[in-house]
């Protein structure tokens, strides 16, 4: 959670380097870049300023998030997802304000990760550095550990704590025990030999 002006620089940061954000283009037109800045600013404006008006800005830039997330097709609150966001398309994608989602979560389309049937305040605890493909669904009391790699179109309704490793499937089952980390380095040592 974004607590001072220095976190807010190093989300900020963090989610431009995960987005591959780079040049002057791509911070004015890319429309995912644009809505992750704002976001952050709307975490920064309501967690770090007490100042009267502090909140008047706060909503403004809640207002702000709200539009660009329709017209992206996001439904994504403040103050859930950690530093390095990367979220790979525009498209449905609908996340519970009690969600807790660690830092380097890479996000595609069609996902929805809420409560469970009954209880909103139940909803998933995701670690860091998790991948999670497009048509995910999780919901419910679940906890995830990092590192953790969630397969395309999987349903997710219990939980996998241990991390490092890879689910897919409905309801999602473990079918690798290796993460997205692994994945990531076995590609970059493959491309230097």
């Amino acid at each position: 959670m974004i607590t001072s002006k220095k976190d807010f620089q190093e989300y900020l940061r963090r989610d431009q380097y995960a987005l591959g954000v780079k040049g002057v283009k791509d911070y004015f037109f890319h429309d995912i870049w644009r809505f992750q800045r704002t976001l952050r600013r709307a975490e920064y404006w309501n967690n770090c300023h007490t100042w009267k008006g502090s909140r008047a800005v706060a909503y403004l830039y809640r207002y702000i998030l709200r539009g660009r997330g329709r017209k992206l097709g996001f439904t994504i609150p403040i103050n859930v997802f950690g530093p390095g966001l990367s979220i790979a398309h525009a498209g449905t994608i609908v996340i519970n304000s009690h969600c807790r989602i660690g830092a380097n979560c890479r996000l595609h389309v069609c996902v929805n990760i809420g409560a469970s049937v009954g209880n909103s305040l139940s909803a998933p605890i995701i670690g860091d550095d998790c991948y999670i493909a497009p048509g995910v669904k999780i919901y419910g009391s679940v906890n995830i550990g990092s590192n953790t790699g969630i397969g395309a179109n999987a349903v997710v309704n219990k939980s996998f704590p241990e991390g490092n490793q890879t689910i897919a499937g409905m309801p999602a089952r473990q079918i690798s025990n290796r993460g997205p980390l692994e994945f990531r380095s076995f590609s970059i040592h493959k491309s230097k030999n």
